[in-house]
């Protein structure tokens, strides 16, 4: 999805439970003059009529606007916003954020953000972090928002479906996000599952992935290697330690293999008696045979092999490493 896809509205996936919608109603209501906020935060500030400077943008909250759907926007300075301490991603392309800085700057920013009242007059990010990064990339200093009254757990469920409907987070992002909604909020694999829209077993596989040791944590969230190379690796770790487990890694990495490549090597470790020769079994040899081959031996001083046929046949093998060898074997076949 490119940059300026993000930059539209998001179209929801209807398997992602109760969706952003639900938790963002956006029924028709009647406009009021403000955002109901708590009593430390400024209420909205009608702006000068004056023209601004091009570009320019207020450094305050501005009179609310009443969108189509009856959802209430303003507009907020960047300044007052404080980053959104469940966002699950941990990475950003900074590619695809000048990608969208630019068209913010030709077009503005058609989809606003969601806030929640913060303290002292400030507000804490939920829904929207990219946007806000590549505004300010964009030279803007305020942008138009939502602001929600969401408890911790709204705003974290909130942030954790809409990077899922974005489908671009990272298997790692993804666990840590699960394990976050548990650890903070007593939520089970099932309850997660049901708020975001995924099976308990999704769930507990990918939080399964952070018993990983750290270095190959490293690896995956770096995008080096996937969901599934993960999961083999877990595999692996029943039968090696954490540093044994990182090694593998780094070389599944450094070979570039591909999971049944990986999958080989695991298997290795689960059989390893598979891949041993099997011992040959002696055959037997004629004693006559034997003392034949060994008395060829001591008169040539070469090696020679001798092999017994069935009906009393056969074949001497006389072996010789240079041409004197060769010359002293006829001379001494040439002997009357």
């Amino acid at each position: 999805m490119s940059a300026i896809e993000e930059h539209k509205p998001a179209e929801k996936r209807r398997a992602l439970g109760r969706g952003l919608d639900s938790l963002l109603p956006s029924g028709p209501r009647l406009a009021t003059a403000a955002v109901p906020q708590p009593a430390v935060m400024p209420p909205p500030v009608v702006m000068p009529t004056a023209v601004p400077e091009p570009g320019a943008a207020p450094a305050t909250a501005r009179a609310t606007v009443s969108t189509p759907h009856g959802q209430e926007i303003v507009e907020i300075a960047l300044d007052l916003i404080d980053e959104n301490p469940y966002q699950t991603r941990r990475t950003f392309d900074e590619a695809a954020l000048h990608e969208l800085a630019e068209s913010i700057q030709e077009s503005g920013l058609a989809q606003p953000i969601v806030v929640r009242p913060g303290v002292n007059g400030r507000y804490v990010l939920v829904l929207g972090e990219r946007r806000c990064r590549a505004s300010k990339l964009a030279g803007k200093t305020a942008v138009p928002a939502i602001v929600r009254q969401l408890g911790n757990e709204q705003a974290a469920e909130l942030t954790v479906i809409e990077n899922l409907q974005r489908q671009d987070l990272n298997c790692l992002e993804q666990a840590y996000a699960f394990a976050r909604l548990s650890r903070e909020f007593n939520l089970t694999q099932e309850q997660i599952g049901k708020r975001v829209g995924t099976s308990r077993e999704s769930v507990a596989n990918y939080t399964r992935l952070l018993k990983l040791p750290q270095g190959a944590l490293n690896l995956i969230g770096e995008g080096k290697l996937g969901f599934s190379e993960a999961r083999v690796l877990l595999e692996a770790a029943a039968y090696l330690d954490a540093a044994g487990v990182e090694e593998m890694a780094r070389t599944a990495v450094a070979n570039q293999w591909t999971v049944k490549e990986l999958k080989a090597q695991v298997t290795n470790l689960q059989n390893p008696l598979r891949n041993e020769p099997s011992p040959k079994q002696e055959k037997h040899v004629d004693p006559n045979v034997a003392d034949a081959e060994r008395r060829l031996r001591e008169a040539l001083g070469l090696r020679v092999q001798v092999t017994a046929r069935s009906a009393n046949k056969g074949q001497v093998v006389i072996r010789y490493e240079s041409i004197e060898d060769f010359d002293r074997i006829l001379d001494l076949i040439g002997k009357d």
